[in-house]
């Protein structure tokens, strides 16, 4: 059983003749099926992809983390290099208007910004779920993730337009790609705005399986002294054996799990790929 998993687009490319651009793609490569998690916030993931001499035509099929622009803002670029359909498997609420608070009283728009039409007319073939859906024996989805940790909270400045009046985003659209091994499980993360640690207790729950390896972003960039200290004492506890940090996880936290995870941490940005186990 092969694993190779390649970051596309991230904040910053460990190769020169690499872009960095704010968001997150993630290339899942297994036993001839290509999965693309997310797809970048603009050009960059494309692009790296032809750079790296990756052809998106052999995608099978997209999953969209959540409805961030940093996430979905390559799709147009990256479905024009793709195969005539491909199924696009996310959450319904990725087509909220999603909104974030920059000042008091500043709103900025940073959700999908394709209308569904745009992207259906060029190969989009929305799959929209709150459930888990199995891309095939080895792949699911975690679908929505429960806030079991207790202290995992989505950020308060995130909000979603509704006739006209802003409301709390609670996230239910944050998912993650889970793939089940013979090894354990490797999830691939988008943001994790629900919490790493939720999103790793619904892939167990999912699979019943150990987690072996955790790729992608963390979301602890904002996290307070006592969640990330409880952060690195759940997954001790949870026992991964890899730690691939991308894009939301902030520098302190970075270097917090650095120290923790000394043999099986790696930055994981655009360029990098990983064979497994």
């Amino acid at each position: 059983m092969a694993l190779r998993i390649t970051t596309l687009g991230e904040n910053t490319a460990c190769l020169g003749d690499l872009f960095g651009e704010w968001g997150l793609s993630i290339l899942v490569e297994m036993d001839g099926a290509t999965v693309l998690l997310d797809a970048g916030r603009g050009f960059s993931t494309a692009y790296n992809a032809d750079s790296l001499g990756i052809n998106l035509s052999k995608v099978d099929k997209i999953v969209l983390s959540h409805g961030h622009y940093d996430h979905t803002g390559g799709l147009r670029e990256v479905l024009r290099r793709m195969k005539s359909q491909v199924e696009i498997i996310a959450h319904p609420d990725i087509w909220q208007a999603k909104y974030a608070q920059r000042g008091e009283k500043s709103y900025q728009f940073i959700g999908l910004p394709f209308a569904r039409e745009e992207l259906e007319s060029i190969g989009a073939s929305f799959n929209l779920s709150r459930e888990p859906v199995f891309i095939n024996e080895h792949m699911v989805t975690t679908g929505e993730i429960s806030m079991s940790s207790g202290y995992e909270t989505i950020d308060g400045n995130l909000f979603v337009k509704k006739d006209g009046v802003l409301a709390q985003d609670e996230m239910a659209d944050d998912l993650a790609l889970v793939i089940n091994t013979e090894f354990g499980l490797v999830v691939i993360l988008g943001c994790a705005h629900r919490g790493i640690v939720n999103t790793l207790h619904q892939a167990q729950k999912i699979t019943g399986n150990v987690v072996y390896a955790v790729i992608g972003g963390t979301h602890l960039f904002h996290a307070s002294e006592d969640q990330l200290r409880r952060t690195m004492e759940d997954l001790l506890e949870i026992g991964i054996q890899k730690l691939g940090v991308s894009h939301c996880t902030g520098f302190q936290a970075s270097a917090r799990l650095a120290a923790e995870f000394p043999k099986g941490f790696f930055l994981n940005n655009a360029g990098t790929t990983i064979t497994l186990p």
